[in-house]
């Protein structure tokens, strides 16, 4: 049965046309969102009747280079067999899996309610982005590597310091980033923070932050993955960029990008939300993907600060929240790890967000991988490691 279903998708996601003799693969269309989806949440959409599985995608007009599978380097037989598996849902409900090798696009595939111009929501790896905007905010001159070891309360003016918890002055921005501000907070506060938006934000959200945390020291600065966090880099990035940090986002980095369908929750002081917050296409994961591949490179321009990102992806803490392997480090919103393939160790960094929602960059392999998903346990990563960076040994 499984065998029969293989071959039926096989057949008719992989058609061949004869043209003269000479067999070529026929050019496939990625399902795109139809008007009715449109006017629906992603959690009321219907699933793809059939997954979509290209080994030769589809070239656009979105400055992504394009190849076949296997015309360089790639396994073509061992990403079909993971495609498939994907396809019945036989890791947990993914939606999308995109690859790119030597900077060209040579595998795309969409599942479920994966759509190749729906931005996709990515939870988590959305504090992977924000500190790519404090990259872009370096490279341009607003922030500096010494900035990262300054009290986070310098960058912000209309703090009432009487009333700050001791040893707020400890916080810097290298904490916050890497989850170690020491920020602790009692679970009624967690719930007033979450439940009133409207009290908690802009300026009031800050003082909120630092008057309510319990006493910081430095033995209490240690790994806690939190929201209050990421949300203070991103008003970092508001205090000392010109404008506001949503019209920075859009014109120094996406615009840039060449990145239009996107979004980025704002929250109700129009200040984006850091924590949870972007929405994707898959392909322009893949952009971002590529971007960081080349060390913060952008048209042959730096683009983003080659010493941040360096930092940024390094191995600066150890994470403790019993969901995260044991493998895995932390740098500034960035996870690192290294996976042994043949007796050889990979350099491997991603953005994560809840669900599978991963960009990925293999440096030593030339690799990026894109993939979102809406899976409550997420244990796609290991099938990643088990399968696709293999094919491309």
């Amino acid at each position: 049965m499984l065998k029969s279903y293989r071959a039926k998708m096989l057949t008719a996601l992989l058609l061949t046309i004869s043209i003269e003799g000479v067999t070529k693969e026929a050019e496939l269309k990625a399902p795109r969102v139809s008007p009715e989806e449109k006017a629906v949440s992603f959690w009321d959409m219907k699933p793809l009747e059939t997954a979509f599985i290209n080994p030769a995608p589809e070239k656009l007009k979105d400055n992504l280079t394009v190849t076949k599978l296997g015309i360089d380097d790639g396994n073509k037989t061992q990403l079909l067999e993971l495609a498939n598996e994907l396809a019945e849902n036989k890791y947990g409900k993914y939606d999308s899996l995109l690859i790119s090798h030597k900077g060209q696009l040579v595998f795309e595939s969409y599942f479920n309610n994966g759509r190749i111009d729906l931005p996709h929501f990515q939870f988590s790896a959305t504090k992977g982005y924000t500190s790519l905007i404090v990259a872009r905010a370096m490279q341009l001159g607003y922030l500096s590597m010494a900035d990262l070891h300054k009290p986070l309360v310098n960058f912000f003016d209309d703090l009432d310091t009487s009333k700050l918890a001791a040893g707020t002055e400890l916080v810097t921005l290298h904490n916050v980033l890497s989850m170690n501000s020491g920020l602790r907070f009692s679970d009624e506060d967690l719930k007033d923070f979450r439940e009133n938006r409207e009290k908690y934000s802009g300026t009031a959200q800050i003082q909120a932050f630092f008057e309510k945390t319990q006493p910081i020291n430095k033995q209490s600065q240690k790994y806690m993955y939190q929201a209050p966090d990421p949300i203070l880099v991103m008003h970092v990035i508001n205090a000392v960029v010109p404008g506001t940090a949503k019209e920075f986002i859009e014109k120094e980095f996406f615009n840039k990008m060449g990145i239009t369908n996107y979004k980025w929750k704002l929250d109700p002081k129009g200040i984006p939300v850091a924590e949870s917050g972007a929405d994707l296409t898959s392909r322009d994961m893949l952009k971002i993907g590529h971007m960081l591949a080349q060390i913060g490179n952008l048209n042959n321009q730096k683009f983003l600060s080659e010493a941040y990102l360096k930092a940024a992806f390094g191995a600066i803490t150890k994470p403790t929240e019993n969901w995260i392997p044991e493998s895995f480090n932390y740098g500034y919103f960035w996870y690192q790890t290294d996976i042994v393939l043949k007796n050889r160790n990979y350099n491997v960094n991603f953005a994560w967000g809840a669900g599978g929602n991963r960009i990925i960059i293999v440096n030593d392999l030339d690799l990026v991988i894109a993939i979102t998903g809406h899976d409550r346990e997420d244990v796609i990563f290991d099938q990643i490691a088990k399968q696709v960076l293999p094919a491309f040994l």
